[in-house]
């Protein structure tokens, strides 16, 4: 497919002079034919001229019949196939490598939990998503740093030590921490006198971080709580296979958000108003929002601020990839906005991806201020018990690819119905589904041991249609790795695993006449299978 593809644009190139990336896709059952491509449509309007004529002229160069109203379809050999398959089956790696990013630098920032509080739902969904699309830049050859933004001073923090300083914990976990921040908002927002203090202690705990101290009990307790808060961080993604190269915890942004909007204040960009400092978004079609407030204490504007211009300082990014929840999108956009006025060229390198609300069955939304959220180990043990008691299984890998695969396969940006029941199980589009399809393979190659090949062999449909999709694969990842859209590798694995049930079922492997040929479809699928379920942070068990 990206054969054909590489071929017509050169072509439309050749006889348009135009730069035309056309799209090819499988042809539908109504044309008899392996793919078909709309580009004589597309280019109707620019070369004004009817989409027939078109396909006719592009078809003098190529080797494919034409439909109406417009369309061009192509047919594979079964040799084309072949050279195809071996080419796999002789080096994988090499045969779908990619370049697009080689000596590239991309850091791609997500999960971003605040210390002081439990993960939640949320952060799982975003961790798991952001290390795949870390993993799919990888892939196309970048150097790439996951990053993870947090926030260690602020006013949750100050909610969350004003109960914690009253009360004497032997052990202190980080369950206790957040049942703390919830009693804290409470008072804050219940009690004026609470909500003075919390305020005042604001101001301490940004004093305690921004110049060390750890000699007062309340500094004492501040550090206590964030180291283990960044140690329950680290054993939770460790535990998903995650491990984020940097860490930027609010209070080493702060001071160069703070510097640098004082600084675009006297240049314009910025304005005071009622004592704070404001960027007016509405100028720009945006809405309005504070970097600095009336006390002069930076806010989370001033502090990605500081975030964008210390990842650049680290790393001389070519691409940074900020990764939030959908509430986040007019927020960013201010912010954005704001930089773009003194250095565009790190807002043109920045792109913003946001997602919904990860939901339960019954669409209820969750809150962590009111402490009735869907903690991130709950999920992960929602699965397990699942898993237990559909399969009496209890295989870590299995469950973690049940919980990853249900959040991936969907379409980032929308909210997510995550149903525990559906994700477990063996048959329709599921993780465990595609771990069985590939544990299959893995035994039919333990199996398998002929290695007769048969000259000039023949394909069959099963065999043919198994071979198509495989060589799908790479122009697939390289659309996932533009688009930044995992969901493409999810949902194409399944149509591959749908395809290699049909060939498991009307193909025998071994023992049967064509069992070399056959072999070497087994080991390409079972490579494709590893590799795309690697994007995704899966790895395949040995049994199942």
């Amino acid at each position: 497919m990206q054969e054909i593809k590489e071929n017509l644009k050169e072509v439309i190139k050749n006889l348009y002079n135009l730069d035309f990336d056309p799209e090819i896709t499988p042809s539908p059952e109504n044309i008899d034919a392996d793919y078909s491509t709309n580009a004589p449509l597309k280019l109707a309007k620019e070369l004004h001229k009817s989409p027939m004529d078109i396909a006719k002229e592009l078809n003098e160069k190529l080797n494919a019949n034409i439909s109406n109203p417009g369309f061009l379809n192509f047919n594979i050999s079964d040799d084309y196939l072949s050279k195809e398959i071996n080419s796999l089956n002789d080096d994988f790696e090499q045969s779908i490598k990619s370049d697009n990013f080689a000596g590239k630098t991309v850091i791609c920032e997500f999960s971003d939990p605040n210390p002081f509080k439990v993960l939640h739902v949320g952060h799982l969904y975003t961790s798991v998503v952001g290390d795949s699309i870390s993993r799919l830049f990888e892939y196309a050859g970048a150097k790439v740093i996951r990053a993870n933004f947090g926030g260690d001073v602020g006013l949750h923090v100050a909610k969350t030590m004003y109960i914690l300083k009253q009360k004497n914990f032997d052990e202190l976990t980080i369950e206790d921490i957040a049942k703390c921040y919830v009693e804290g908002t409470a008072a804050y927002e219940d009690d004026e006198n609470a909500k003075a203090e919390i305020t005042k202690l604001n101001k301490e705990i940004y004093k305690i971080n921004s110049e060390d101290l750890h000699d007062s009990d309340l500094a004492k307790l501040y550090w206590r709580g964030r180291e283990l808060s960044y140690d329950y961080f680290d054993n939770f993604y460790n535990s998903i296979g995650l491990k984020f190269d940097k860490y930027y915890p609010e209070s080493t942004v702060a001071g160069l958000g703070l510097k640098t909007v004082k600084e675009q204040l006297e240049k314009g960009v910025y304005e005071i108003s009622n004592g704070a400092t404001i960027f007016n978004g509405e100028k720009y079609g945006l809405h309005t929002r504070v970097f600095i407030n009336q006390e002069g204490v930076p806010t989370y504007e001033a502090k990605d601020v500081g975030l964008i211009f210390t990842k650049w300082a680290d790393y001389h990014f070519d691409k940074s990839v900020v990764i939030t929840g959908n509430e986040q999108l007019e927020y960013m956009k201010v912010v954005l906005k704001s930089v773009e006025q003194y250095a565009p060229e790190l807002v043109e390198k920045t792109s913003h991806l946001t997602h919904g609300l990860v939901k339960l069955p019954g669409n209820v939304k969750m809150s962590s201020r009111k402490g009735n959220f869907l903690k991130a180990v709950d999920v992960l043990d929602m699965i397990k018990e699942e898993l237990k008691s559909a399969y009496d299984s209890s295989d870590e890998k299995v469950a973690l690819a049940a919980t990853k695969y249900a959040f991936l396969k969907y379409k980032m940006g929308g909210n997510i119905i995550f149903d525990p029941k559906e994700s477990v199980k063996m048959t329709g589009n599921s993780g465990p589904y595609l771990l069985y399809s590939a544990v299959r393979a893995k035994k039919i190659l333990l199996n398998g041991k002929s290695n007769q090949v048969i000259d000039n062999y023949i394909y069959n449909i099963y065999e043919n249609n198994l071979i198509k999709k495989i060589i799908e694969y790479k122009s697939e990842l390289e659309e996932a790795v533009s688009e930044m859209a995992p969901h493409k590798v999810a949902n194409y694995l399944y149509e591959l695993a749908q395809e290699f049930s049909r060939f498991y079922e009307n193909c025998p492997v071994v023992g049967a006449n064509e069992e070399a040929e056959r072999l070497k479809l087994v080991k390409v699928y079972l490579a494709t299978m590893t590799h795309g379920l690697d994007i995704l942070g899966i790895e395949i068990p040995d049994e199942m």
